[in-house]
């Protein structure tokens, strides 16, 4: 039987191109085909862990695919990134990060890694002010009273944080830096005890994150004297804002984005970037994020690295100036 030697050719080379096409598909194609695993690198029950579940569910909703929130705390952030940045670059795990995202390379110089070098963000979540917060039965009635006691005495004013490094940390050095003012830094291993010696008085100010704060002033177990932002917020809107009382560059927010380890494939990075910002034009998450004062932020990959790589420069200069380091 004689063969047709052009048809058998160009079989051939239709069955190469197959092939070729099946080995060059773009990974997005068939991303994701099993559970992505969310990295929060902090204790369960505080506002990123809230974040963190919140796009979990709306992800696995878009992609079919579950996504584990995996709590990872210490280290203000350090160890749950260090899991991500070690991690297979393949999309399938992601870091939900905070500020210490940016603050970290400075405060922390001498790791085996480096958030500018070993990760690639995702998406910009958005922000939300810090408020600067004392016991409700303070003697500090104003924000005022508060810098007037720093200046006066080296000893009288004392603030709490989660620990060095920490947003609430950084914002209180720049506050310190920016009024010229005496403040003690008291560091606690976590949220919880740093705000039960608020409560009780045993530390002078706190700065805390909406989620974290409101519901405390509501109790009347706190009372709010700042909003570090440009404008009030609306579930404190008797609240000033740090440009209202004279310090417009006295501006600190808690911002939060996704990573994942450098090298993963482009088109995953833009897979997750779609399903993050999806997730931030559904009602109902914005209605969530809304009741924790957030601004929601999303736009490209590309926009949140950029918006990164100013925030390293910008707090590296706080960190510098006020002689802070962990190393």
């Amino acid at each position: 039987m004689k063969m047709n030697f052009s048809r058998t050719l160009g079989m051939v080379a239709m069955g190469a191109v197959i092939a070729l096409g099946a080995v060059v598909a773009p990974a997005s194609a068939a991303f994701p085909e099993k559970p992505i695993t969310l990295v929060v690198p902090f204790p369960p029950g505080g506002a990123v862990d809230t974040l963190g579940r919140i796009f979990a569910d709306s992800i696995s909703a878009q992609t079919g695919q579950p996504v584990i929130v995996e709590n990872r705390a210490g280290g203000n952030g350090n160890i749950g990134t260090a899991l991500v940045v070690n991690s297979a670059a393949n999309g399938y795990t992601m870091l939900l990060a905070a500020n210490g995202l940016a603050t970290n390379p400075t405060m922390y110089p001498k790791r085996s890694f480096s958030e500018l070098t070993d990760l690639t963000p995702v998406a910009y979540v958005g922000y939300a002010p810090l408020i600067l917060v004392v016991a409700h039965d303070s003697p500090y009635k104003t924000f005022d009273d508060l810098i007037r006691a720093a200046k006066a005495d080296q000893e009288a004013i004392s603030f709490a944080t989660s620990g060095s490094g920490s947003a609430p940390h950084l914002a209180s050095e720049l506050l310190r830096v920016t009024t010229d003012s005496h403040m003690l830094h008291v560091p606690y291993k976590g949220g919880a005890p740093a705000k039960l010696d608020l409560v009780t008085g045993r530390v002078t100010f706190m700065f805390l994150n909406p989620l974290e704060a409101v519901p405390q002033v509501e109790a009347k177990k706190l009372r709010a004297l700042m909003v570090d932002s440009a404008e009030r917020i609306p579930q404190l809107p008797d609240v000033p804002t740090a440009k209202e009382l004279g310090y417009p560059d006295l501006e600190a927010k808690v911002w939060w984005g996704f990573a994942v380890p450098k090298g993963t494939p482009a088109d995953v990075v833009q897979v997750l970037n779609q399903n993050i910002n999806k997730a931030l034009q559904d009602k109902t998450v914005q209605e969530k994020l809304q009741k924790m004062a957030i601004t929601v932020g999303g736009g490209t990959s590309e926009e949140f690295a950029t918006f990164f790589r100013d925030q390293v420069t910008k707090w590296a200069g706080v960190v510098k100036k006020a002689g802070l380091s962990s190393d």
